[in-house]
C-alpha cells in the first residue's frame, strides 16, 4: 500500500540525495529508491534481515545526514512522533519530510498536527491511506517531548515509545508469572521476551543457571538489555520463529504475540510453539499464556507428548507442556500465497 503512495509522488525516477527511511518494512515496494542512496532504519529482525539481504543500509538507528527523508508511520501516537522527531533531526532547514500511513494508523491526525508547525503541501490519497510532504521549517519547529524518551514501566525498568505493553506489564504476562512452580529448570529461553519484565520474574526463582531472552524487536530488547544487569541472562536479537542455540535448553516459557497487524492469526503462536518444541530436551518443559478463546492446543499435541492446563481465568489460560518432539520447524505455514512480509510483525496479544 505504502508503495502505491510512494510513486504517486516519487513516479519512477529516484529522489535525488541520500534518502533517510524510517519504518520501511520487507514488503515495502522501494521500486522509487535508489539502494545506494538510501539508509532505512528499521528495528524489526525480521525485516531489517531481509532487506539486509536485498543489499540495504540498513541500521536500528539514522546515522549521518540526509536530503530527504520518509517516515512510515506506526500505530501508537508517541512511537510515530518518535520517528518524525529522528528524521527532522537528520535534515537541514528546507528539506523534505514525507510522511506515510494508513488511515487506520492516525495518518489524518499526524497531518492535522504537522500543519500546525510546519507548510504541509503534495497531500495523495491511496489505498486507505495518506503520503504528504512537510517541508522542515528552521531548527526548533517540533514540540519538546516528541523525541524518544524512557517511560518508567515498573520499578527498576523503563520502556521506550512502541515496545509492546511500554507502559507497564502485560496482564497475560503477570498472570503467567504468578503460574510458574517454585523451582524452575536450570537453563531457560523466554521466547518473545519484550523489554524484560516476565524474565526480571524468572530470575528470582531459585535453580535458573542461565536465561536466554529472545526478542525481535530492537528497542524492546535494548530496554531488556538495561532493566536486567543479572549476569545469568543473555540478550538475543533475532526471530524467535527461527531462533535455535547450540545445544537444547529444559524450559522455554512465553507469552506469544497472536496478531498479524489488527487481525488474530492464531498460525503465529503456533509457530512460537513449534520453535519452542525446537529448542527443549525431550524431558523440558514448556510454559505459555494465551487468551482463552485462541485454540493453541492442537499445535501443542502435535508438538509435546503431554499437555496440561494449570488454570487461568475468562480471559487468559496457563498451558504446560512436556516430551517435545524436535521435528517441526518454529515458522508457520500459510495456507495460500505466501506474503511478502515476515509473519511474526506485531507484539499484540
Amino acid at each position: 500500500m505504502a508503495g502505491s503512495r510512494l510513486e504517486l509522488v516519487f513516479g519512477g525516477t529516484p529522489p535525488e540525495g541520500r534518502m533517510l527511511l524510517i519504518g520501511a518494512g520487507a514488503a515495502t515496494d522501494l521500486s522509487s529508491f535508489d539502494p545506494a542512496r538510501v539508509q532505512i532504519v528499521q528495528g524489526f529482525y525480521p525485516d531489517h534481515r531481509a532487506l539486509k539481504s536485498r543489499g540495504y543500509d540498513v541500521e536500528t538507528a539514522a546515522s549521518g545526514d540526509f536530503d530527504g527523508a520518509v517516515v512510515f508511520l506506526p500505530r501508537a501516537r508517541a512511537e510515530a512522533r518518535a520517528r518524525i522527531a529522528e528524521a527532522a533531526a537528520r535534515l537541514a532547514p528546507g528539506a523534505s519530510l514525507w510522511i506515510d500511513g494508513q488511515k487506520t494508523d492516525g495518518v489524518d491526525a499526524v497531518m492535522k498536527e504537522m500543519r500546525a508547525l510546519a507548510p504541509v503541501d503534495e497531500v495523495q490519497s491511496r489505498a486507505h491511506g495518506k503520503i504528504f510532504r512537510v517541508t522542515l521549517p528552521q531548527p526548533g519547529w517540533l514540540p519538546e517531548g516528541w523525541a524518544a524518551q524512557d517511560h518508567p514501566a515498573a520499578p527498576g525498568m523503563v520502556t521506550r515509545p512502541g515496545v509492546f505493553s511500554a507502559d507497564g506489564p502485560d496482564p497475560a504476562s503477570q498472570a503467567l508469572a504468578a503460574a510458574l512452580p517454585e523451582k524452575l529448570p536450570t537453563r531457560i529461553v523466554d521466547l518473545g521476551a519484550g523489554w524484560g519484565w516476565l524474565s526480571a520474574q524468572i530470575l528470582t526463582h531459585p535453580g535458573v543457571e542461565l536465561l536466554h531472552l529472545v526478542e525481535a524487536d530492537a528497542a524492546a530488547l535494548d530496554c531488556a538489555r538495561r532493566n536486567i544487569a543479572d549476569p545469568r541472562a543473555r540478550f538475543h536479537w533475532a526471530d524467535a520463529l527461527d531462533f535455535r542455540l547450540p545445544e537444547p535448553v529444559n524450559g522455554v516459557i512465553m507469552n506469544p504475540p497472536f496478531h498479524e497487524g489488527r487481525a488474530a492469526d492464531p498460525r503465529l503462536g503456533a509457530g512460537f510453539i513449534r520453535a519452542a518444541a525446537g529448542l527443549l530436551t525431550g524431558a523440558g518443559r514448556l510454559w505459555m499464556v494465551a487468551n482463552r478463546h485462541l485454540p493453541y492446543e492442537q499445535a501443542l499435541r502435535e508438538c509435546f507428548a503431554e499437555v496440561t492446563e494449570l488454570g487461568g481465568d475468562a480471559r487468559f489460560k496457563i498451558l504446560t507442556a512436556s516430551g517435545a518432539r524436535r521435528g517441526g520447524a518454529g515458522r508457520p505455514q500459510s495456507k495460500g500465497p505466501q506474503s511478502k512480509a515476515p509473519l511474526s510483525r506485531a507484539r499484540k496479544r
